[in-house]
């Protein structure tokens, strides 16, 4: 087997699959039975609760009952930061786009009572597939690596070209000025969890608002896509599943489609030498497929939005620093996130100043 094989087995090893329930996260597994038993149509017990390995933010569990498996999402314990670990704007559009035949997991019900298992949470179908830890794709052929990102493109242009408010998501967010929100809101988390000063941050956050570019196009945004935030059919290059809703709102589509990009200006992509030989589309050829699949002509403001994914990236990374500060955090290697935050942070002054902000 080839090295970058095994590699891609290791990484999905430690991020796949389930563990026992890590003690922070426990919760009253009897009252969760009862609820469900209540409120989910079709259960029977028993229930087993395991933990799955992956993930940052909202703990999940896979719930194993003879009959059936369920996941659990919930938000975590403890000190959250304000608008964080929305699990109910999660479950409304997931349980929204399902109808449309857009893929995503089944939702079965939803709990706002504090007392169940102390948190927040919803229960969805468990959807078996493949989730592909590493972009490179090192175990697939070209032809696959090809179908698989065009797969992972289309899905997204699908999203958003879906009728929000035919669907009834016209208030899953507020129209307009979703960049001045989105740059507020990870300036303030950012402030919020902030362990360093980086004088690159303070730059973005008095630059970033002055040069916003103009919203052409309001959509459903995932606010999170990247290929591991899916679920594959398991033999198919097609997606059965898109997971982690979390940052879902109604925005510009645009702000979604550059960070899917993020991974070919700063990411495994960037370091592959010969995209066309590899399979996997070029940064060109992506925003041509994209733009064709969305009736665009072409994208406007790459660099202003390349600078603002890569702060946002810092946000979401120092988010986690301040819940290993505060005793919350959910991986055991989050405490190793400071390097990566003064990176992106750099390298997103770096397109700011490529979009005229000046030194």
């Amino acid at each position: 087997m080839a090295e970058a094989e095994v590699a891609e087995q290791a990484r999905e090893l430690a991020n796949t699959g389930t563990k026992d329930v890590a003690p922070s996260h426990r919760f009253d597994e009897a009252a969760l039975d009862r609820w469900m038993q209540a409120n989910v149509a079709g259960y029977a017990g028993s229930l087993e609760v395991r933990q799955f390995k992956g993930g940052q933010s909202n703990p999940t569990y896979q719930l194993i009952t003879p009959g059936r498996k369920y996941v659990l999402r919930r938000k975590p314990p403890g000190k959250l930061l304000p608008s964080a670990h929305a699990v109910d704007r999660e479950y409304k559009v997931i349980s929204a786009l399902g109808p449309t035949g857009f893929p995503v997991a089944k939702t079965y019900g939803l709990c706002v009572d504090d007392s169940v298992i102390g948190t927040w949470f919803y229960i969805m179908d468990m959807v078996e597939g493949r989730i592909l830890w590493d972009q490179a794709l090192p175990a697939s052929t070209p032809a696959q690596r090809n179908a698989i990102f065009k797969a992972k493109i289309k899905t997204l242009a699908d999203l958003h070209n879906t009728d929000y408010a035919a669907i009834g998501l016209s208030d899953y967010g507020r129209p307009g000025n979703y960049m001045g929100r989105q740059v507020d809101r990870w300036a303030k988390q950012y402030k919020a969890s902030e362990t360093v000063d980086i004088p690159e941050i303070d730059r973005l956050i008095e630059w970033l608002p002055q040069s916003l570019p103009a919203q052409e196009r309001t959509s459903i945004v995932h606010g999170d896509y990247r290929l591991d935030n899916m679920i594959f059919h398991p033999t198919e290059p097609r997606v059965i599943a898109v997971l982690d809703w979390e940052l879902g709102t109604l925005g510009e589509p645009l702000a979604d489609f550059t960070y899917m990009l993020m991974g070919w200006v700063n990411g495994t992509i960037s370091t592959i030498p010969d995209l066309k030989a590899h399979g996997i589309p070029t940064l060109d050829e992506a925003v041509a497929y994209y733009c064709s699949l969305t009736g665009r002509s072409g994208l406007h403001d790459l660099n202003w939005f390349f600078a603002y994914n890569a702060f946002k990236l810092a946000g979401i990374l120092q988010g986690i620093l301040g819940r290993v500060r505060d005793g919350t955090a959910n991986h055991p290697d989050a405490a190793n996130m400071a390097p990566r935050v003064l990176g992106l942070a750099q390298m997103s002054w770096a397109y700011a100043q490529k979009a005229g902000a000046k030194a």
